[in-house]
């Protein structure tokens, strides 16, 4: 990669001039050259297996603030060529839209080395051991007897380097690397099986859990779930275990994301400033976390990512936005034109047995099935499954539910929250506790 990166530099740079000469009034080219390895094993044998490299641009063209977008894995300078002309042609019958076009240059100050989010020990690992390590991650959970079926491990790595350039004299690059390990399984019996399992992924192979630790966190998972019964319809506590907050936040990102506020399809539209969450609710997105699964220098338009502090202490501080939402809203944009960085709930004080020896009677959600998030009302209702709390202790597990509240509610509603936290995922929090939800039963 790093041999090509002047070829690729100058080749976006030729490409832009190109393009102005051509009637361009801006234009921004991404190449992104990169290679991975993914390999899915069942039942101990290799079923899909894929190893390839791949160079791609893509460009957005604008002229007079109408735009189109084109791509192209061939980089043949001919290709290309035919590529920009079609984009300037096809954007002069688009409508134009004051809010269009490319952010302005800003300074990039993260240093790619702190970030830590490139490791060449991956570039090292040979196949026959990422194929081992999904075949070891199977075998193990295969081997307790209370696990029916497996669906399958996989191990997958991926090494890239991302070149962005545009018209605004913006020019930058940046090295990453990520590693995952996942496996599924079905445990039960009869008509009452569960699936599960458990996956993680990093950006640096160290810190990727080993095959024995994925195995067991998924035979736990599952096992828990045997003879799971129906509880009685009634508004009990809730506890979140870490995954499901991570759920639960996905769907708050998708509320503050810069697209759905302007488009007024988010219930916190014009509600900055307002208090959204109880006061232990801070919740922040950091694109400059070293090591972060979501961590990089700048976004997919240039703009520097930051540290921005979206809740704090319950009251709606920001939202996240790209450029043509900052420029909708008279904001500025906070460098999340690629989507969510490293977005979580700040952890608490609590250890999550803690939080479950804090509930008289309640449930603790493992799982939620099916869609039934509204982002205009922040009503949720889901399919759910998960264990009963009695007395501050696990009863039994409980399947066959419905689960149901209102986003802004249940962040209200949180009582304690875990010290649980794992940057695992872009989106992630620890345990909570939430005062009340509706459990659908009998």
């Amino acid at each position: 990669m790093k041999n090509d990166r002047g070829t690729l530099m100058s080749l976006s740079e030729e490409l832009l001039a190109y393009g102005k000469s051509k009637g361009a009034t801006q234009m921004e080219i991404s190449i992104s050259d990169g290679s991975e390895f993914s390999v899915d094993v069942r039942e101990g044998e290799i079923e899909r297996l894929v190893e390839a490299g791949q160079k791609r641009l893509a460009l957005r063209v604008f002229v007079e603030g109408k735009v189109a977008r084109a791509s192209s894995s061939d980089l043949s300078s001919e290709t290309l060529r035919k590529l920009v002309d079609n984009a300037i042609e096809r954007a002069k019958f688009a409508t134009a839209d004051q809010y269009a076009g490319l952010p302005e240059k800003g300074i990039i100050m993260a240093k790619h080395d702190e970030l830590k989010i490139f490791d060449p020990g991956i570039l090292e690992m040979p196949p026959e051991k990422k194929i081992a390590a999904a075949k070891e991650t199977e075998t193990i959970c295969l081997k307790d007897k209370r696990i029916k079926k497996s669906y399958g491990a996989s191990f997958g790595t991926f090494a890239g380097e991302l070149i962005l350039v545009n018209s605004n004299g913006f020019s930058g690059s940046y090295q990453r690397t990520s590693c995952s390990c996942s496996v599924g399984v079905q445990t039960g019996e009869g008509e009452n099986l569960f699936d599960e399992g458990w996956s993680d992924s990093s950006p640096n192979l160290d810190k990727l859990m080993r095959p024995e630790e994925i195995a067991t966190i998924a035979i736990h998972r599952a096992t828990r779930l045997i003879g799971g019964r129906k509880v009685q319809t009634q508004n009990v506590p809730v506890v979140f275990e870490p995954p499901m907050t991570g759920s639960l936040l996905s769907f708050l990102y998708t509320c503050v994301s810069g697209s759905n506020i302007y488009l007024k399809q988010s219930f916190l539209t014009g509600k900055l400033g307002e208090r959204v969450g109880s006061d232990l609710v801070t919740v922040i997105d950091d694109g400059l976390m070293p090591g972060g699964p979501g961590t990089r220098p700048f976004d997919g338009e240039g703009v520097a990512t930051r540290k921005s502090t979206v809740i704090e202490s319950g009251v709606l501080k920001s939202y996240l936005l790209d450029t043509y939402a900052g420029r909708k809203l008279n904001m500025k944009s906070t460098g999340n034109a690629s989507g969510a960085n490293n977005f979580y709930l700040a952890p608490g004080k609590h250890s999550p047995a803690d939080i479950i020896k804090s509930v008289s009677k309640g449930l603790l959600l493992t799982d939620t099935i099916g869609f039934g998030l509204v982002p205009t009302t922040g009503d949720i209702s889901r399919g759910a499954v998960g264990m009963w709390i009695e007395k501050g202790e696990l009863a039994y597990p409980v399947a066959e539910i419905t689960i149901s509240g209102n986003l802004s509610q249940i962040l209200t509603g949180v009582e304690m929250i875990g010290n649980d936290l794992d940057f695992r995922q872009s989106i992630s929090g620890p345990t909570i506790k939430v005062k009340e939800m509706t459990i659908g039963g009998k």
